[in-house]
């Protein structure tokens, strides 16, 4: 899977499931800043994430990236 094909699949869900606006789901959006993301959506994300990816994040993983960009990037390395 590439890098592009995880990012749409992310931000379908972040639009659709947390309805977040499309305009701020952008690879230098800051999650928590920009769009506004929570601990409770936290969980939420990392369901989709082992859902659709077959990986499983930890709280503290999700954490340690601050952008969309980077979240999406560890999502590729984690498949790789």
């Amino acid at each position: 899977m590439t890098l592009n094909e995880i990012e749409e699949k992310v931000k379908e869900f972040l639009v659709e499931e947390l309805e977040i606006d499309e305009e701020k789901v952008v690879r230098d959006g800051r999650l928590k800043e920009d769009m506004g993301i929570d601990s409770l959506e936290v969980v939420d994300i990392a369901v989709l994430v082992e859902k659709e990816f077959g990986v499983k994040i930890r709280i503290e993983d999700f954490r340690d990236h601050k952008t969309f960009g980077d979240f999406c990037d560890f999502i590729a390395t984690k498949l790789s």
